[in-house]
């Protein structure tokens, strides 16, 4: 029977955004999302320190998804263990961590379509330039069912959790069921108060397989997410806590379904606004967050709802 390991939250700070990544203190430590480029050295390192571990113990470098503050920390953290940590990412947001580029394409495929600003391209740009410490090839290229084994104590199993990205997956701690999920659960959303998934088929089904398969024993989140009416809970939940979460998260995603087929996009009838071509159904929804600041949420689920997504 394998012992139970030790998992510690990571906490860094971006702007007005927190960002969480976490240590499962195995034979073979590995270190769960990597924040932005300050992040290892600003906050990942003196977390370890007070944990009485060193930086240049960690082997394995587990990243849930492709966005720039959940990998914009990779190369960093890579570089602080020596080299010797194996970078890990799901095979369709590898992309992401081996080009900036990707993440500017991206923006101009999709939400980039409903800003009105001309800088955006360049803006993008500059932010992917400070806060992605670097491009890189993945050591390990993951796909649903995959297995790692984190020494000979900690066994980690991939589940594809599309939605959020084309390439998440919940990492899930084999004999203690705890499941890091990044942003695959997104309950009312985080900062700007509006969840955000690009494909919502496919982020509607991977908490359905997260809610009747995965079963977290805990659940821990990339940031504390939002839920109605009450304070976040922060990023680590217990199994009932988890359990309402992904529930909630299943809601939400039906309302704002049946508010995409209700409302549809605005007749010319609706005056323009920051919200165009979706501000019936910001309305509808109560939402009154500001659309257009990064990484703009709202346009990122509507244009999946309108566009499939990154499927289109």
């Amino acid at each position: 029977m394998m012992k139970v390991v030790d998992i510690h939250p990571l906490f860094s700070q971006w702007g007005r955004f927190g960002l969480y990544s976490f240590f499962i203190d195995g034979s073979e430590p590995a270190i769960v999302d990597t924040g932005i480029t300050s992040s290892p050295a600003g906050g990942i390192a003196p977390a370890l320190e007070q944990l009485g571990r060193r930086i240049e113990d960690v082997r394995w470098i587990l990243l849930t998804h492709g966005h720039i503050d959940h990998i914009g920390g990779a190369h960093a953290l890579w570089e602080l263990t020596g080299r010797k940590a194996k970078v890990v990412i799901h095979e369709a947001d590898a992309p992401f961590l081996r080009s900036r580029r990707t993440h500017v394409e991206e923006y101009l495929a999709a939400r980039g379509r409903y800003i009105d600003d001309p800088q955006a391209e360049a803006k993008l740009a500059a932010a992917c330039q400070a806060a992605i410490s670097g491009e890189m090839e993945p050591d390990l290229v993951v796909r649903h069912g995959d297995e790692i084994s984190l020494g000979s104590d900690v066994t980690i199993t991939v589940h594809s959790v599309p939605g959020h990205t084309a390439g998440s997956v919940a990492y899930v701690v084999e004999g203690q069921r705890d499941v890091f999920v990044g942003d695959a659960v997104q309950i009312h959303g985080a900062a700007n108060g509006f969840p955000s998934y690009a494909d919502p088929d496919a982020y509607r089904a991977s908490l359905l397989h997260l809610r009747d398969h995965v079963k977290p024993n805990r659940l821990f989140l990339g940031h504390p997410y939002r839920s109605q009416g009450v304070e976040s809970q922060g990023v680590v939940l217990d199994r009932e806590q988890a359990a309402a979460k992904i529930q909630e998260s299943l809601d939400i995603e039906a309302r704002v379904r049946a508010a995409t087929e209700q409302f549809g996009l605005d007749d010319a009838a609706v005056a323009r606004a920051s919200c165009s071509p979706f501000c019936c159904i910001a309305q509808h929804l109560r939402y009154e967050g500001d659309p257009t600041l990064e990484p703009s949420p709202f346009f990122t689920t509507m244009h999946g709802y309108f566009h499939k997504g990154y499927r289109s």
